[in-house]
């Protein structure tokens, strides 16, 4: 029996950012009965803070017609009756929030979370970030039944990638939101058809991939330019890598390497002001490429020389 005909299968999808739209996407023009979608409250931004900005999921859901909930506090009373209310068999997560046993134990068929990479690897928030910064050849997405820890339960499937080497965090994101959207439709109709197989992870195969944050970012220049060169790229989008440039927040979007002995002081610049500012690493010089200084906008290298104030750059040796 198709049960996706006769709408028997109830799922709530909980997500918030564009990397949770394909995979909602991909269940509601499947035919599945999104009976709700929980995301996150609308947050003030824009120009002068004082726009409410909706979350791409809640974007999207609405453009379905479909109900929504946003709750501010995931353990209050008021959302998990309106949760009840709706009476799911299952629930998809995917970029969400942790949720509390009260919510991932209510439906019958379970809450099964998708995760951007090959659990137990880089388990926590940033898992395509740290796999390009380390350097990783491979990466993936993960479904699995959600357990009490976060990013520890049993794995239901896994898709892998290739990470290709000059790929940055943002190009990666848009395949892997596109190869987990395909998992999670697989994960579903495995529940449905009742063809689920867990399997638990391997713990000592754990992985971390914390919360990045401003200072996370900063580039330390102590170390080889094929390692500086993963961490730019493993920031790039956002929230992007920077070091202070004659006291201003450099941002740094690419950079190359090179290889070479040298007798200079770690983090010394090098410049001819027309085409190139070097800086000398632990293993020879990375090249900067692109940029942004602070109050600026992002341009290649020889754009800036061309534009900036010399003086800036007085005591720079060509």
């Amino acid at each position: 029996m198709d049960l996706r005909k006769n709408n028997s299968i109830r799922i709530v999808f909980m997500g918030t950012p564009e990397f949770a739209v394909s995979s909602l996407q991909i269940l509601v023009e499947h035919g599945y009965n999104i009976v709700g979608v929980v995301t996150s409250t609308d947050k003030l931004g824009g120009r002068g803070g004082k726009t409410l900005i909706e979350s791409d999921i809640k974007k999207y859901a609405m453009s379905k017609g479909l109900k929504i909930l946003q709750p501010k506090n995931l353990k209050s009373t008021s959302f998990t009756n309106a949760l009840k209310a709706l009476k799911a068999d299952l629930q998809i997560v995917v970029a969400f929030r942790m949720l509390p046993v009260s919510v991932w134990e209510m439906p019958r068929l379970g809450t099964y979370n998708l995760h951007g990479s090959l659990l137990p690897k880089y388990r926590g928030a940033a898992p395509i970030h740290w796999a390009v910064i380390n350097g990783e050849k491979e990466t993936g997405v993960t479904s699995f039944k959600l357990q009490h820890n976060i990013d520890t339960g049993d794995i239901l499937f896994q898709e892998k990638i290739k990470i290709g080497d000059s790929e940055t965090t943002g190009e990666l994101y848009e395949r892997l939101k596109l190869l987990g959207a395909g998992v999670v439709l697989k994960t579903v109709q495995a529940i449905e058809n009742n063809e689920v197989f867990l399997r638990p992870q391997v713990e000592s195969q754990v992985t971390k991939a914390p919360k990045i944050t401003h200072e996370t970012c900063e580039i330390d220049f102590n170390q080889s330019g094929e390692n500086i060169r993963n961490f730019v790229r493993g920031m790039n989008p956002f929230p992007c890598s920077w070091f202070l440039f004659f006291g201003n927040n450099m941002k740094v979007f690419r950079i190359t390497s090179e290889k070479k002995v040298h007798a200079e002081n770690i983090g010394t610049l090098h410049s001819d002001n027309k085409n190139y500012i070097k800086i000398a690493v632990l293993d020879g010089w990375v090249y900067l490429e692109e940029i942004q200084l602070q109050g600026k906008k992002r341009m290649d290298v020889k754009s800036f020389l061309n534009g900036i104030d010399i003086k800036l750059l007085q005591g720079l040796n060509p």
